[in-house]
């Protein structure tokens, strides 16, 4: 197989229809150099995700005689709209996919920034569970009243991790505390979330039973990609469960 690295992050690629009067040439860059451009927006991407999505035939980088692949800033830009629609509409690939051959481009799914902050929540991620947070910041940033996250703590929805005698939560925790304040609101507390928590632990055995060898493999990039598929296949499960929901409420509505 060919190596798909090289030292240079930019490559500018002739074009022998491009005359310089018409037009510049359009730059490309390593896969490497695309990682770096997107991690901010994407923290879970990475080489191999990338290289997955091309296996699925979702991208095309150009390559060069020696089998380097080079993506161009339409390539960049194709990239992004397939990983917010995985990210902000929890669509699988083969959705996506057909996305993308209907016309759907990054203008149609960019996210406003006033509402970036709401769309960040729908990451589905399981590498990294951030940063831990006090009980306090909690509190302060998502607006729950400390007997409400001691509730949640005390009926299993979340756990915290204790460190010095006190318990933090990760961001995950934090972001279900800001949820369930949401539905606080409408008399929902702890207790009526078991079922939630019920559910979200037999969806985890069945994810995990789906992928347990690969996850448990001693090859780092057969567990990188078992890790990545877990990641695609909570997507289409989150999917899923909300056409579930909107199907049933439908009923309920009429």
């Amino acid at each position: 197989m060919a190596n798909t690295d090289i030292p240079s992050s930019e490559v500018e690629l002739p074009d022998p229809l491009d005359a310089p009067e018409q037009r510049p040439r359009q730059k490309s860059v390593t896969i490497g150099a695309v990682c770096k451009a997107l991690v901010q927006e994407f923290p879970d991407i990475s080489i191999s995700k990338i290289r997955y999505l091309e296996d699925q035939k979702l991208l095309a980088p150009r390559r060069t005689q020696g089998g380097y692949r080079l993506y161009s800033q339409s390539d960049i830009q194709r990239l992004r709209t397939i990983l917010r629609l995985q990210r902000d509409e929890f669509l699988p690939l083969r959705v996506i996919r057909q996305e993308l051959a209907g016309g759907r481009s990054e203008d149609d799914v960019a996210p406003p920034a006033a509402d970036r902050r709401g769309l960040r929540r729908a990451v589905v991620t399981v590498r990294d569970a951030g940063a831990l947070y006090s009980l306090d910041d909690v509190v302060e940033e998502t607006g729950a009243g400390p007997e409400l996250v001691r509730e949640l703590v005390e009926f299993g929805v979340i756990k915290g991790e204790i460190r010095a005698g006190n318990r933090y939560y990760d961001e995950t925790e934090r972001e279900i505390v800001r949820a369930v304040s949401e539905l606080a609101r409408y008399g929902v507390g702890g207790r009526n979330l078991r079922v939630f928590r019920s559910s979200a632990d037999r969806e985890a055995q069945l994810l995990q039973s789906i992928l347990a060898p690969a996850l448990r493999s001693r090859n780092p990039d057969r567990r990188k990609e078992a890790i990545e598929a877990l990641e695609n296949l909570a997507s289409v499960t989150t999917h899923l469960k909300h056409l579930l929901l909107i199907r049933d409420l439908r009923k309920i509505a009429t």
